[in-house]
């Protein structure tokens, strides 16, 4: 089965000390960092560009993923990577040339991945499996952290991961959006791997390190049943 990685996103860390926190983000054990690039357009934030990635790289060596919620990808998949985001992650509702966007972010030498906000179906990412790491199923509506997690997402979880398994690839399963100590288990049982979480994380009353250990475990011990 997938291994089971904790991957904490950085929206909730204050952007005036982002690098302090993605040093105490790999000190307390997290498998990646996730940076959420919103653009104001496909999400109504904004929050920060590739520069902004590539001067925290080298301060860590925890590899670094960009969640780009944003509209026209294809521009900025080379930013990314170079800015050192080794996984690019792209919303299959912001291009009309998905195919075309996944190929090319491979052939820079990146992980690619497809995401689906909560209303669209798993079959608008079936015939891009051959092209992706993995699929990101969201479980909020992207913009905005610590938003409730929408339960009604874990049979779409499941189903992707049966046409997953029916492809043949191997593809793991990432969630995004409200994933906690009372959420990870029904992401997991579903067929989740890959696990971001933002407040669950850094509000954690016995800290980061905790905060990453504990959902490790929940993880781990749902997966085991």
């Amino acid at each position: 089965m997938p291994e089971i990685a904790i991957i904490p996103s950085v929206l909730p860390v204050d952007q005036g000390r982002l690098t302090e926190g993605c040093i105490e983000l790999e000190k307390a054990g997290c498998d990646r960092i996730q940076f959420d690039v919103m653009d104001g357009q496909f999400v109504p934030v904004i929050t920060f560009g590739a520069d902004t990635i590539a001067a925290i790289r080298p301060v860590v060596s925890v590899p670094f993923e960009a969640h780009m919620m944003i509209e026209k990808p294809e521009q900025m998949l080379k930013p990314m990577y170079d800015a050192g985001c080794e996984t690019l992650i792209v919303h299959a509702e912001t291009t009309g040339h998905l195919h075309r966007t996944l190929g090319a972010a491979r052939e820079l030498g990146a992980r690619a991945a497809v995401a689906i906000n909560p209303a669209t179906p798993p079959s608008a990412v079936a015939h891009v499996l051959d092209l992706v790491d993995h699929v990101l199923v969201m479980t909020v509506n992207p913009g905005w952290g610590g938003q409730k997690y929408i339960a009604t997402m874990e049979p779409k979880i499941a189903a992707v991961a049966r046409m997953i398994e029916a492809s043949g690839y191997h593809v793991g399963i990432e969630v995004d959006g409200g994933i906690g100590t009372t959420t990870v288990a029904g992401a997991v049982t579903a067929g989740a791997n890959l696990l971001v979480a933002g407040s669950a994380i850094f509000r954690d009353p016995e800290g980061l390190e905790h905060g990453v250990s504990d959902l490790r475990a929940r993880a781990l011990a749902a997966r085991s049943g």
